[in-house]
């Protein structure tokens, strides 16, 4: 029966109470997580400590140097299995316990008595350091007295147990410390959601005799999702092989991983310290099932330039996202590792994934930003299987939402060409006690209706399936004219002419001939204007030629107009009518049979004189709008219905169109599950509310009367 880890983990909280002086809590991790993982290998190395010191001392007489491989093999654990890592060393935590005068010797030379894999590990620790301080402040003896009071043999205490004590700990550390616990730790629960959303389908082929699993995890922090992984497979399957890797950018949660992977005899697994974003140290390698939980919000400048030396990110070409948000290049380089996809062929059995986001990467970027193009990447080349929103105040260090995505390149049949949405967001239970942020959690009676509408795809209240398309978009740029108000006042002609005082003459007609009158037709007032100074001498009737010119012309038009909506709008050009071919003006689209030819060329901004020309009129800048059509919809349909009725003078950007996509806006992707799972509450009615405020109001005054009586 295992040990209460809840206990454990606190017996080892208290003896950190000994560290008080010399460190501060923030800094207690840096002494009782090495502690505590070097007293579960002392305790699992205690069954094969003699046969690996006799063997020891016969390989140094002979003096054979590179001994690690045969000492390694040597070391077992209790079932005869070796265990990959040893201590030749003839000290042990009570050795070092009966010899206080020189403990701090001792317990580096302990310590540099074991294999490489495991010296490596410790010195991310940095422990030598924290050696010296512990005996330079006399605390080093009593805190190894303490430790080599806990029983950590994996009789007492299994593996399961010890990588829970291992999270709470490190939860606690950085609670106190009052920084990201998110980053090292994600909560049990949401893991176990995870783990089975990403093998539950795969029920049949994971118990099956001999099967072979490989797991990786790009974040792994201590490695709380892949321990959680292996046991899923081992409760369904104890004759399976699991081989786990992982990494982590953070040398004291990897070193963690490290040594919880050596002790549960994972010789095939590997833990690596590095950056995700930069560094593949498994370039090799492909793998079944992926699972993360990467930084919320982690910026990724520092890795910018050498990402942009690359001739793509992961085989992603498009845009990549914004520089403080990196999330999906956690997803990208997640994808990158999956094993190739062909039906009935068992070398090419694809890959299944699931990862853990906030809200961002669901919406943030409109069409054409990097998380966008993203999306669409992804989405369109059918790879995006489900999203669960999960309840917020779920994790240590942050209230915010967050949503566990699942994503494979072997959709089942009936999951083809669409995308499952769940709504667990008001599924939690209330915790008796909240740990930092974390304030709610999901029960076993959650996590099952969660997996089991994951499995079932129905759709209901708290669970919708859409075709891929339903989340696609495409953006175009919505133009209304510009309508300008002629009108020539004292305040105006003073500026015109401060600025072109030699048009004193020609504006001095205009004035005459227009009057100071507002005029509401900016198009007449310039054909007169141009009539004036054409009967004007010549070097005035010049003056809208060249550079000079044309700054004159706008001065005169700044100077004498205002947008005014009632007047009426500016011509830009006039254009000869053309033959209308529907499949160029709109490619891609299924358009309205019975819309008239007149009214397709107005939608494009070109509106018909009646007299074989087509006027095209100057944007106002002011006015310039988008509109996002979803793609199952034909944008000629959208605008007639949902913009024309609104604003009737209003037309598509054709030059736009022409630009993005192939002629049909820029295309984009998200995700708003507000939107999708959206319920309409009416409001109470007046008179009830119009009651509740009289009473309210009683109250009041009955409080009031019993102050002033």
């Amino acid at each position: 029966m295992s040990a209460n880890f809840q206990q454990l983990a606190n017996f080892i909280w208290s003896v950190a109470d000994l560290l008080r002086g010399p460190y501060r809590p923030p800094q207690y991790e840096r002494v009782m997580l090495p502690l505590t993982v070097l007293r579960r290998f002392d305790a699992v190395l205690a069954h094969s400590k003699e046969a690996v010191l006799k063997r020891h001392a016969e390989l140094s007489d002979k003096g054979i140097q590179n001994i690690d491989a045969i000492l390694n093999n040597l070391a077992k654990d209790e079932d005869g299995e070796p265990l990959g890592f040893h201590n030749h060393s003839q000290l042990d935590f009570y050795k070092l316990k009966g010899d206080p005068d020189n403990i701090g010797r001792h317990l580096a030379d302990y310590i540099a008595g074991f294999s490489e894999n495991i010296r490596r590990i410790f010195e991310r620790f940095e422990f030598d350091k924290e050696i010296e301080k512990l005996e330079e402040s006399n605390r080093l003896y009593q805190v190894i007295a303490q430790f080599a009071e806990i029983d950590l043999h994996p009789r007492n205490v299994d593996n399961i147990t010890m990588g829970l004590v291992f999270e709470d700990l490190i939860r606690r550390f950085n609670e106190a410390a009052n920084e990201t616990a998110g980053d090292h730790f994600t909560p049990r629960e949401v893991i176990q959601l995870m783990v089975n959303m990403l093998l539950e389908p795969d029920t049949s082929v994971l118990t099956q005799a001999g099967v072979i699993v490989t797991i990786y995890d790009p974040a792994c922090g201590t490695g709380g999702m892949l321990a959680e992984a292996q046991n899923w497979i081992r409760a369904h399957n104890e004759r399976a092989t699991v081989k786990v890797f992982g990494q982590d950018y953070n040398p004291r949660s990897y070193a963690v991983a490290a040594s919880d992977l050596l002790i549960k005899g994972h010789k095939d697994g590997q833990v690596v310290l590095g950056n995700t974003l930069t560094d593949d140290p498994f370039p090799n390698h492909k793998f079944d099932y992926l699972l993360a939980n990467p930084p919320f919000g982690v910026d990724w400048k520092a890795e910018k330039k050498t990402i942009d030396r690359w001739p793509n990110f992961r085989g992603y070409s498009g845009k990549l996202p914004r520089i403080n948000d990196g999330a999906l290049l956690f997803l990208l380089y997640m994808m990158s590792k999956f094993q190739d996809y062909k039906t009935g062929d068992r070398e090419n059995t694809g890959s299944r994934s699931a990862v853990v986001f906030n809200g961002s990467p669901l919406f943030t970027g409109g069409a054409g930003s990097g998380e966008s193009d993203i999306r669409r990447w992804i989405i369109e080349r059918d790879m995006l299987e489900a999203i669960v929103a999960l309840p917020e105040q779920m994790f240590y260090n942050t209230g915010i939402g967050t949503f566990i995505w699942v994503v494979t390149n072997r959709k089942a049949d009936r999951r083809k060409g669409k995308i499952q949405l769940i709504d667990a967001r008001a599924r939690y239970t209330p915790m008796k006690r909240s740990l930092g942020d974390k304030r709610r959690y999901l029960d076993q009676a959650a996590l099952d209706t969660i997996t089991r509408e994951h499995g079932t795809t129905e759709n209901s209240k708290t669970s919708r399936v859409f075709d891929n398309t339903y989340f696609g978009y495409r953006r175009i740029t919505v133009l209304r004219p510009l309508r300008l108000r002629f009108q020539i006042t004292d305040k105006a002609r003073e500026r015109f002419l401060n600025t072109t005082p030699e048009l004193f003459d020609a504006l001095q007609a205009v004035q005459d001939q227009l009057g100071q009158e507002p005029l509401l037709d900016w198009n007449h007032a310039w054909d007169t204007v141009l009539q004036i100074f054409k009967a004007l001498p010549s070097d005035v009737e010049n003056w809208a030629k060249g550079a000079k010119g044309t700054a004159q012309k706008k001065i005169f038009r700044e100077c004498f107009t205002n947008v005014a909506q009632e007047a009426a709008p500016v011509v830009a050009k006039r254009h000869k009518v053309r033959p209308l071919d529907r499949a160029a003006l709109f490619p891609g689209q299924t358009l309205t049979a019975d819309i008239a030819k007149e009214d397709l060329y107005a939608l494009l901004g070109l509106y018909s004189d009646g007299k074989g020309k087509h006027t095209e009129y100057e944007p106002d800048p002011a006015l310039k709008d988008a509109e996002n059509i979803p793609l199952k919809e034909d944008i000629v349909s959208y605008v007639l219905r949902e913009v024309r009725p609104y604003v009737s003078d209003a037309w598509i950007d054709r030059q736009a169109l022409d630009e993005q996509d192939g002629g049909i806006g820029k295309v984009g992707y998200e995700i708003n599950f507000n939107r999708v799972f959206f319920q309409y509450q009416p409001p109470r009615p007046l008179y009830e509310i119009d009651a509740e405020l009289a009473g309210v109001e009683q109250r009041i005054l009955a409080l009031l009367r019993e102050v002033t009586e």
